[in-house]
């Protein structure tokens, strides 16, 4: 092969690196999780029982005329990272941990990033223990999964673009 066949081709492989990372719709692609935090085939843990309705009977109580938002059952594979850093800063990833655990730790937003970059707010369900502290168990779980790729269940909805993920199991004894 001749020294401008070898130019040629890596210039060629360069560009498509370059258009790849343009069309990810995710912050800072090049930060990402350590060898030992599961994959999007194989992730590390699991979040959230499967519900049998999309919304337990406290939710739906507290809804306005008893009738909370739509919501649908779904399983989403991502990222478990807070929210702060990641829309403020586009942080993420293994060397985000330490920070990223802080901020969780200090009561910071809980989020989900979705190998297609789509971002979703994490949250117990159970409206009222909540509300009411009794769902501690929610934050220790997504502390002890940051950044790392999980699999989640729970109920979602969309407001005006954001979007939630709701995870039911979490409610102290």
């Amino acid at each position: 092969m001749t020294a401008s066949i070898r130019v040629l081709l890596c210039g060629a492989a360069a560009a498509i690196l370059t258009l790849t990372a343009q069309d990810s719709k995710t912050l800072h692609p090049e930060m990402t999780v350590a060898a030992d935090a599961g994959t999007w085939d194989h992730p590390a843990a699991t979040m959230g029982q499967k519900p049998s309705a999309e919304w337990t009977d406290t939710t739906i109580n507290a809804g306005v005329a008893k009738k909370p938002l739509d919501g649908k059952v779904v399983t989403v594979t991502g990222e478990i990272i807070d929210l702060s850093c990641y829309l403020q800063l586009g942080k993420h990833g293994e060397k985000h941990k330490a920070c990223g655990t802080k901020c969780l730790q200090s009561g910071q937003p809980i989020g989900l990033l979705t190998r297609d970059g789509e971002v979703y707010m994490l949250m117990a369900e159970e409206h009222d223990p909540r509300r009411d502290g009794q769902t501690g168990s929610f934050r220790d779980d997504a502390i002890k999964n940051f950044a790392k790729i999980v699999e989640v269940t729970g109920t979602a909805t969309t407001v005006n673009g954001y979007r939630a993920i709701y995870l039911q199991g979490y409610v102290s004894k």
